[in-house]
């Protein structure tokens, strides 16, 4: 179990990219429609072009349940990066976030461009690609949680890179980039399995990376995709799992030893008016997710009720969530959005008990 007072090593790091999300928005004729998506980075901030993305939701998902000193990601700051970034993140705890600064180059940023029903995708600068050899001799070095994005080639070189290092054996958390689930990538997936804990997709991805009929997600499908992707050999020996996220429906957890497990998502359908923007739900889902590994010993199960109550912080707001501490009978209690995950997290538990007895 994790001790607050251990600060040998991370128990989180995320090596997700730190890139700031810019849109553009235009009509079918490609006239700009002065449309923005009001991605703040906290419910105080006031640049509604401008949102985070992946690696900084999942270090929050789980900062959540950790102190700063035991969540860890690095951060390429380039000359501009913007001052109202910066104070947000300090907030949540400068030490969770490891800075490198290089002012020969901007902040990486990519444009997202929507033009009437189509999105298309570009980088503004060049992307600076995060290892597990950018770790070595940091801060952030061995933690025991190693949570990833990126494309199943992108998977092996990094999963390579942490089996070149002698005595770590991190439990390996990896999320598959979107735009690389295509059947294509199938091959180069399966060859890094074996060594991959925990495999993630959301239902539309692992649907798009088992070439699946693209139709709405139901139970059946993702537990059909579930059992595909066991039979490939997650994990040594086989014991890794697969969670794929399935939004309102929950998460299903499949197991080469238990049978399908479905957890509930902390919003229901009918809890839609709560949900205000889904942007990094799925990245702080899987923060959560290794921040609950760590809280409860590796027990899958019980850390997805911790990933599903990381979500519902992001998701109930566009942006960040609101960070403040109150003392209460002399204490200090971290609040989000004014609320107490612990308080959700036994909700949840609850309502999942009184699922299994119905």
């Amino acid at each position: 179990m994790f001790s607050a007072t251990d600060t040998s090593t991370r128990q989180f790091v995320s090596l997700g990219m730190f890139i700031v999300d810019e849109f553009e928005f235009r009509d079918a004729e490609g006239n700009l429609t002065g449309k923005t998506l009001p991605g703040q980075v906290g419910s105080q901030a006031s640049h509604p072009s401008i949102q985070l993305r992946g690696g900084t939701y999942a270090a929050i998902g789980a900062r959540i349940w950790l102190p700063p000193q035991a969540v860890g990601m690095i951060i390429d700051r380039g000359y501009d990066f913007p001052p109202h970034i910066q104070a947000e993140l300090d907030l949540y705890g400068p030490d969770m976030w490891l800075f490198r600064d290089d002012p020969g180059r901007g902040t990486t940023r990519a444009l997202n461009s929507y033009k009437g029903e189509f999105r298309d995708f570009e980088y503004l600068t060049p992307r600076v690609r995060i290892t597990p050899n950018d770790l070595a001799n940091t801060k952030l070095a061995r933690p025991r949680v190693l949570h990833f994005i990126c494309s199943p080639t992108r998977a092996s070189v990094i999963l390579n890179e942490v089996k070149a290092q002698e005595a770590w054996h991190p439990t390996t958390v990896y999320e598959p980039i979107p735009y690389r689930c295509v059947p294509e990538q199938l091959p180069a997936l399966q060859q890094c399995l074996p060594d991959v804990s925990i495999l993630s997709p959301n239902a539309e991805e692992a649907m798009a990376l088992l070439g699946m009929p693209t139709v709405e997600p139901t139970k059946e499908l993702v537990e059909e995709a579930c059992g595909r992707f066991l039979d490939m050999g997650i994990g040594p020996r086989g014991a890794g799992s697969v969670i794929i996220r399935c939004a309102h429906m929950g998460a299903c957890i499949g197991t080469q030893d238990a049978p399908y497990t479905w957890i509930p998502a902390f919003w229901t359908p009918n809890d839609a008016h709560k949900v205000v923007d889904v942007t990094g739900g799925g990245n702080s889902f899987l923060g959560g997710l290794g921040a609950g590994l760590v809280l409860s010993d590796g027990d899958v199960k019980e850390a997805v009720l911790y990933a599903m109550v990381s979500a519902s912080y992001i998701i109930e707001q566009e942006g960040l969530p609101r960070y403040t501490q109150v003392e209460d009978e002399g204490v200090v209690v971290e609040k989000w959005n004014d609320g107490s995950p612990q308080q959700r997290l036994q909700e949840l538990q609850k309502r999942l008990v009184e699922e299994d007895t119905k």
